[in-house]
């Protein structure tokens, strides 16, 4: 025969730890989820760290309301309804949020760029996660949602922009920035009969945060049909050149 302990008091002790232990990895799990996405754009992250939240606290209540000996039947389908409306709601959001992805590895403009689009056309004045804004010939602003870019033909008729490679670059904040690029320009160099002599390389900051500068490399090529070619073999350059910085910068700091 169970004694009163074992009936009623371990059975609230264990749903008490187990609901310690999910706020424990909940909040290490955001902790270590925010410094490893820290490059990521803030709105997905936010999105991607309230879901997986969201279910390490569904898989924590679960088991500590199975410890009461409570039946988690309701529980379940509740948490099952919730989930199944939240990914009802959110279908156009995660849509474009995807597309935001492809578009920026596979689809050819930035901003800045004049395009069209399911005739729509006008300069691309800001990407963001959800839609691509144009400013018009009218001064009219048009939101494309994102998820548009995937299922339309996309033109960019912005003059010569067939020429333009743009190279993202993360580097950590330890790094000698000036050092670094000077070291980059001059890699890019070997290659200069593959570029267009009268647009220089150009390398701009675009974010800076105390662990890491998140830059941009701008290059204008003579043929087209080798910018496979050469941003491959330049995403090569830059590979090397970071962990030669890299090591350096221990040596100085060992």
């Amino acid at each position: 025969m169970d004694t009163p302990y074992e009936q009623y008091i371990m059975p609230v002790v264990t749903f008490a730890v187990i609901i310690l232990v999910t706020w424990i990895v909940s909040y290490l799990f955001n902790l270590v989820f925010v410094g490893w996405y820290r490059i990521g754009m803030s709105l997905v992250r936010l999105h991607v760290q309230r879901i997986a939240t969201i279910v390490i606290w569904s898989v924590g209540l679960i088991l500590a309301v199975e410890q009461l000996g409570l039946r988690i039947d309701l529980l379940l389908l509740l948490i099952g309804i919730l989930g199944v409306g939240t990914i009802i709601a959110a279908t156009d959001v995660l849509r474009n949020l995807a597309a935001k992805y492809f578009s920026d590895v596979y689809i050819p403009f930035k901003t800045g760029d004049t395009i069209r689009i399911s005739g729509h056309s006008g300069k691309v004045i800001e990407i963001n996660p959800v839609s691509t804004v144009l400013l018009t010939e009218n001064e009219e602003l048009v939101s494309i949602p994102n998820s548009l870019f995937i299922k339309e033909p996309t033109v960019n008729i912005t003059p010569q922009a067939w020429k333009e490679i743009t190279i993202p670059i993360a580097v950590g904040g330890q790094v000698d920035l000036p050092a670094f690029e000077s070291r980059l320009i001059k890699s890019i160099n070997k290659f200069k009969l593959h570029l267009d002599e009268r647009f220089p390389p150009i390398l701009t900051v675009k974010r800076r945060e105390k662990n890491f500068y998140e830059l941009v490399l701008t290059l204008m090529i003579k043929e087209p049909s080798k910018k496979d070619e050469i941003t491959s073999e330049i995403n090569r350059k830059i590979a090397e050149l970071t962990e030669q910085m890299k090591r350096k910068e221990k040596k100085k700091t060992a």
